[in-house]
This record gives structure tokens, sequence and C-alpha cells, in this order.
């Protein structure tokens, strides 16, 4: 043994004397961080928000917060109104509902009231041309009582208004209302007040429910509670609040008086009685699609409340695998209760560093559940080991302790640099969940060799589990665990080495196929049947402009007065719009070119040979109507010009096309004084998105091999034990991205932290196994004796832990959520198979790199 590695154990050993001795003051301690952290995790909200899940720092998103107030942004909501009945929308039960709608979006909390269109709003008007000249006026007139004649004017107008296919579906059978959701409330004093995306959800919820739901529900106070009466309705709606009260606060939308709620509330679902009553409104011929990041947001928390019904299905199956490994109830309820500490603490935490709970953090408590039962496991393990051997309860805790404080220590510290490292991915949600599970991890290092040590000088082992252990090992076992140990002979290792690098190249010309972002239609958030890719597949399908939009920005600053009327600008973007027709994955463009061109034509009746720019600035001034800053295209004097581009889906392959074509043509189109910039629109965030997610893989992977071969490095202070780690990891990540392009699932920020999860945990089993050989080693044992050893102390557990974590978090794959069920099926690969490399291929490796020790000790 070297002289450093005998010094680090008589440290650890010293301190696993002090840790025993100290046990009653420590558990005090303990107890009241518990109790006091366990106050703190009752006031974590959710905080949910649409900038925390984009890379701001992008250039990209740079533009579009430099014209938000400007232009629409990427939070675009779409409520489609759709006529199921006979004949076309100029019906007065049509009208009346779309009216309605767009009034109850106009008040949703959060919408840009200035940005909100459809048929309804004064900013959609028609222009015709008359003998008088031209005449225009809003579609729908203001005084509109429904009368048929009415209804006929309309129908006119909106033919004149060329919105078909815009805000009035191809077939007349839909409109839409467009309005744009901002993060801050400007409504709610000069700063604004950050806007609730639950109340939103809610509100969506009860438009769509208004007409689609054929019961009314009435919710009234069960009994006296602050400001409410018993009786008293404190809120009434088209939708079940059921969900929503039972997990956070609501406005109160109408009172017994019939007054509108100015505060928010928060009320049990048991303080209420609900009364169903039949909706008025209720109408089988009409159905509303929302699409939108609110309403996407809203259906993936709905969603995520499943996790707490997958936590609890893990919990009993680890329960249950647990006690049948451990046959003792006593350790199997101590490591349960433990590995439940650190997400107690890590919730407590998160209202302290001002941190909520969003769609992607909510799934790290499971997380660190999961990683708290794999450590707790093999510290019940060598405890009940000791203390079958004869050891008191203290002396075993001591010694377990002292055995897998170093390994599991160092475990740890990768796993907490697998969290860590995916925070090179610059979206800040995506950094909330790296700090957030690498607290967490961080505060298992207490849990886990702290803790659970002092409560296991509280156990005393059941004696039908002593009896169990001291059965001697099956021959079952043992061939088991010698056939394991053949994989560390040098003629079995090179039969491991050609399956493993055949599947290594198979895996590898897989990996090609692999897309960075989206891969299908819809959103690949939720399933393809569910009702918001549902919707976002009858609005593709009913307007010509589409749900997916990407906004470039021509900036014209340096011309005089009005740059519109400068032919070197118009010209470009009537060029770049013309360029991008013909571009393969774009489905259509609006521009002031092209809105120019057709009111220019206008002025000779309509003759298609006029419609083109003038090259002077007083023939340019006849389409000036088109740069009229109010039809959203345009600022003050077309300084910023938007064009926006709709496209055929917004898979990676499709959206990494569009830019690079976009990027070719403004490198190839130089013009002095106009600058093009991408990029908004949803599409835009996707690019951007996609962009931070490819630059980060890179160095995130380097990063975590980095620090995880440098931990090794100091840990075992052998550069063939690192290899011997780190080998295996490296080429189950291959296999994963393999299984990724197999599967159709894109590399996004939702996937690509599953690389960082899998090899951060994963470490774990060579760590221990590695330890414990190299350990039998320095006594003098060959290296295939060594690992049999480590396999028989340490094996089993890394093998019941493996299954344990790869069941439980493949529970998620029952998920309503497409993107929760992908990452418990890549989880539950990852830890499977790296389980599988630490006890073929590492061994496999071992059996060459220490052959010559081998043979020295034979």
């Amino acid at each position: 043994m070297s002289a450093a590695a005998g010094r680090m154990e008589r440290v650890v050993d010293g301190f696993a004397r002090r840790l025993v001795a100290w046990r009653h003051p420590l558990s005090v301690l303990f107890f009241a961080m518990t109790v006091f952290f366990g106050w703190s995790a009752t006031r974590v909200q959710l905080d949910p928000g649409f900038l925390k899940l984009i890379p701001i720092e992008h250039p990209y998103m740079r533009t579009m917060m430099d014209y938000m107030r400007d232009f629409s942004g990427a939070n675009t909501l779409l409520v489609n109104v759709r006529w199921k009945g006979e004949g076309e929308i100029y019906n007065k039960p049509f009208m009346d509902a779309l009216q309605k709608t767009t009034d109850e979006v106009f008040f949703i909390p959060g919408i840009n009231r200035t940005k909100v269109s459809s048929i309804f709003t004064p900013s959609t008007y028609y222009i015709e041309i008359t003998e008088d000249g031209f005449n225009g006026a809003p579609v729908v007139p203001p005084r509109y009582s429904g009368q048929p004649e009415e209804l006929e004017e309309i129908r006119k107008n909106v033919r004149l208004s060329g919105q078909i296919g815009l805000l009035v579906a191809n077939d007349l059978k839909a409109a839409m209302i467009r309005a744009d959701l901002q993060d801050y409330d400007p409504s709610k004093g000069q700063e604004g007040q950050r806007v609730d995306y639950w109340e939103v959800q809610a509100r969506l919820s009860e438009i769509r429910g208004r007409f689609e739901n054929p019961n009314k529900y009435v919710y009234k106070m069960k009994a006296d509670s602050g400001p409410f009466k018993a009786g008293e309705t404190v809120l009434e709606g088209f939708v079940d609040y059921g969900p929503l009260l039972r997990f956070n606060s609501f406005k109160v939308l109408k009172t017994a008086e019939g007054a509108d709620g100015a505060e928010s509330y928060t009320l049990r679902g048991d303080e209420l009685d609900v009364e169903i009553v039949k909706n008025p409104e209720f109408n089988p011929d009409i159905e509303v699609n929302v699409i939108g990041f609110a309403r996407l947001l809203g259906d993936v928390i709905m969603g995520l409340l499943g996790v707490f019904a997958f936590f609890a299905l893990a919990f009993v199956i680890t329960l249950a695998l647990l006690f049948g490994y451990t046959r003792s109830l006593k350790l199997t309820l101590v490591a349960m209760v433990v590995a439940l500490l650190p997400v107690l603490w890590l919730v407590g935490i998160l209202p302290m560093i001002g941190f909520g709970v969003d769609p992607m953090s909510i799934l790290v408590p499971f997380l660190i559940f999961s990683i708290g039962v794999s450590h707790a496991v093999q510290m019940t393990n060598a405890w009940r080991q000791e203390v079958v051997a004869g050891a008191s309860a203290n002396d075993a805790s001591r010694a377990a302790f002292s055995k897998l404080f170093i390994p599991g220590a160092v475990a740890l510290l990768t796993n907490a640099l697998g969290f860590a490292v995916i925070m090179f991915i610059d979206i800040p949600i995506v950094k909330e969940l790296g700090i957030t599970a690498c607290l967490g991890v961080l505060l298992m290092i207490v849990t886990n060799k702290m803790i659970l040590p002092i409560c296991l000088t509280h156990v005393k082992l059941e004696d039908y589990c002593r009896r169990h252990s001291l059965k001697p090992e099956s021959a079952l076992m043992v061939a088991i665990w010698r056939g394991i140990a053949r994989c560390a002979e040098p003629r079995i290792a090179v039969g491991i080495f050609a399956v493993t690098l055949a599947l290594l190249a198979g895996s590898a010309v897989m990996s090609r196929n692999l897309v960075i972002g989206d891969s299908g239609d819809g959103v690949p958030e939720l399933h393809a049947d569910s009702r918001y890719n549902r919707d976002n597949r009858q609005i593709a399908k009913s307007y010509d402009i589409g749900t997916d939009v990407l906004t470039v920005i021509v900036e014209a600053k340096e011309f005089e007065g009005e740059s519109c009327l400068h032919y070197d600008v118009i010209s470009t973007i009537d060029k770049f719009e013309l360029y991008l027709r013909g571009v393969h994955g774009v489905q259509s463009v609006l521009s002031v070119a092209g809105i120019g061109r057709l009111i220019i034509s206008a002025f000779s009746e309509g003759n298609p040979r006029w419609r083109a720019l003038p090259r002077s600035q007083a023939g340019l001034s006849a389409g000036s109507k088109a740069f009229d800053p109010n039809l959203g295209f345009n600022n003050e004097g077309c300084k910023a010009i938007q064009v926006l581009i709709f496209t055929r889906g917004h898979d990676g392959q499709t959206v990494a096309h569009v830019i690079a074509e976009i990027k070719r043509f403004i490198a190839d189109h130089p013009v002095q004084g106009v600058n093009m910039r991408l990029a908004s629109g949803n599409v835009g965030v996707m690019a951007a998105t996609n962009e931070a997610v490819a630059e980060a893989e890179e160095t995130m992977l380097l990063a975590i091999f980095g620090a995880l071969a440098v931990l090794c490095l100091l840990t075992f202070r052998s550069l063939k034990a690192t290899l011997c780690v780190l080998v295996p990891l490296t080429i189950v990540s291959i296999f994963c991205n393999a299984l990724m392009a197999l599967l159709g699932i894109g590399l996004k920020v939702a996937t690509l932290p599953v690389i960082a999860l899998g090899v951060g945990v994963g470490v774990d089993y060579g760590i221990y196994l590695f330890e414990r050989i190299q350990h039998d080693m320095r006594d003098g044992r060959n290296f295939q004796d060594a690992f049999y050893e480590a396999m028989r102390t340490r094996g089993t557990a890394a093998v019941f832990t493996a299954i344990t974590m790869s069941v439980a978090v493949g529970t998620w794959t029952l998920s309503a959520l497409k993107f929760q069920g992908d990452m418990g099926l890549l989880l539950s690969f990852m830890f499977l198979v790296n389980m599988i490399g630490a006890v073929c291929l590492l061994p496999a490796l071992g059996a060459w790199f220490f052959k010559a020790s081998a043979k020295a000790a034979a």
C-alpha cells in the first residue's frame, strides 16, 4: 500500500470514529435541519417561463429581444374557432362565438393588447378599388349585431381583405385569433408583474370549455373561510378546476355578487363543494383549437403532475426489490428514508435560493431519490456483512463508512460533475436543472455518508435476515460470479472486445443519423395523439401561413426618411422573398415588398404587369400603405422591417437547411446600409436552441470525461485503472446516440442532459468495483481473483441498484409526456448498459492492462 493511500485510510478511519462517537449531537443537528428544510419546502412554487427556455445570449435571441416591442416574438398564441356545422362561418352562432373568444383572449393576463388580431379587431380591414378611388374599413362593422345583411357584408369584406388563409381558413370553416403573450404583464404597474402561466392555462381552458364542455362547474364554500361565507360562489367556469385548486392558488373569477375578485386566495379542494350545472353556451358545432407556448406549458405541467404517481410507483417497486435483496425490513426502511432526505432538503433549499419548480427540474427529485437508493444499498450491504461477521452495530457502521466513504464520495462527486457540466448549455432552464441536481447530489454526501451510518448504529438486524445472510452462497450464485469473473481472462476478453467493436461500429454508423433538434411533426414534448398536436395539425392544414414561423429583421437605419421608399432597401427584401420561395421547407413568405407590389398594381386596376417595384421614391410611395406600422411588418420610418417565413415543419433538418440558405443569401447579397439579422418566431427560437445544443454537446462531453479522468486518476493513481472505468462509459454514450437515432429521438434540450446524467451516474459501478479490485491487488491477489472478490462483495449491490434504477426510471415511459418518456427510456438504457459495461468490459480491459501483475502473482 502506498504512503498516500495509507494516510487517506487513516484520515477516513479517524473521521468514522468521531462520527460514531458524536452520533447523538449530530442526530439532533440533522433532525433540526430536516424539520427546517421540510418547513421551507412548503414554500416552493411552480416557476415556468418562456424566457427560461431560450438561449437568451444567442445572437438570434438578442435580435428577438431587441425588437420585442416592435414585432411579434416567439411567444404567440393561436386560438382557432372552427365551425363543424353545415355551411361556412358566416352565421350568427359562429360569429358570436368568435367575437366572445376575441374579447376573452384580449383580456388574458400578459397579452400584448396591441398585437391581438382577428376579423373582429379594428386593425383588420379591407381595401377595395371603386370608381371613386380606394375604399377601406374594418372587416367587421363597428356596430355588428349579427343581422343577415351584416353577415353578407362580412363575407364580402373578408374576401377583399386578403385574410383568407391568414385569419380565415382556406375552406371558410374557421377563423383565428392571433395574440402575443409577454413574460411580464404591463397592466400590473409600470414595471409589470411576472405572468402566471398557471392562470393563463386556466383562461385558455375556459375559452375552450365555454363551447365544448356541456357542463358548467360552480364552486361554493363549505364553511366560512376568510373573506368568503359558507355557500358563497367563489369560482365558476366551464372546466373542472379540481387539479388547479389542489396545486396552486387561483384568482377569484366571480363571487356571489358578480364582482371580479381583486386578490388571489389559496383554497383546497376539500374546502369547496362543486355543483355541476348545464352549460348554456355549449355548442356541438363549434370546436376551439389552441396552440402556443402558454398552452403547451400548461399541458406539460398537467402531464408532469403524473410524476407524483410515477414517484409513488417507483417507491413501491424499489421498496419491494430492496426488501427482497436485504431480507430486512429495518434496513429497507432506513435506506428508503435516507434516500428521501436529500430530496426533502433540496426542495427546501429551492425557495431559499430563489428557484422554483419548472417542467425540467421537477424530474430532479426523482433522479436524486434513485441515486440515493443506489448508494444506500452499498452502505447497508457493507454494514450487514460486518454485523453478520460478528461486529456490533457501532463497529459495523465504522467499518462500512471506512470502506465506502472514498469510493462513495468520489462517485457522488462524479454524479455532481455530470449535472454541473449541463450548465454549459446556455439556456436558463437547463442551468437551473444543473444547479438543482448538483446541489441534490452534494447533499447526498451528508445524508448517505453521514446520516445513514448514524442511523445504522441504532438498528438491530433481524434474526431471519441474519440466518439468511449466514447461509452459504448457492451453487448457482457461485457459478454466476465465476462465469462473470471469466471476463477477466485474456482469452475471453478478446471475444468481448470483438463483440464490443462490432456493436461500436454499427452504433457509430447509426449515430450519423442523429438529428439535432426536433424530429417529426408536432411538438415533441407531447405524444402525436395529444390534443395539442391534434390542434396543431388542424390549424396547419387550414391556413396558408402554418404554425411554424421564422422572422428575419432587416435593419435600414442609415437611410433618410422612410427607409421603405428607398429602392435599395425594398429591392433587397423583394429579392430575399423571391429567393426564399424556392427554398425547400419554406411554405410561404410575407413581407412589405410583396404587399407593396400588390398595392402598386391596384393603382393600375390590379393588372399583374404593374405588380413591380418602381425605382423612384415617388413611384414607391404609391405602395406606402404596405409600410403602415399597424400592419406589423415594420416600425416607424421602416428602420426595422420583418420578413415572415412560414416553414413546412420544425424538425431539426428543415430548420438547419432554411437557416443555412438565409445565411447564404445574406453573404451573397450585401447592400450598403442594410443589415439582415436572424431571427425570431418559434422557428427562430428552435434554431437558436439547436445551435446552442450542438455547440454545448462537444464541450459538455469533453468537460465531463475530462473531469472524470482527473477524479479517477486522483483516486486510483493509475492511468490503466482510469481507462478501465472510462472506456465503457464512452462506448455506452455512443450506443445511446445510436438508440436515439434508431427511435427518432432528436438531440435537444430535454435529451442532451441524458448523456451527462447517464455517464455521471453510471461511473458509480466502475468506481465501487475498481476501488475494491485495487485494494485486493495491493494485498497480493491477481486481477482475476480481485475482480471475483469485488463482484462477490460489491457486484451484487451494483447489479441490484442498476436494475432497480432502470426499472424505477423506466416508469417514466408510461407518462403522458413524450419527452419525459424519452428521458426515462434513455436513462434506463444507460443505467443498465453502463452496469453491463462495468461487469464485462471493465474486467476485459483489466485482464490485458494488468496481465503482468497477474503473472507475477502466479
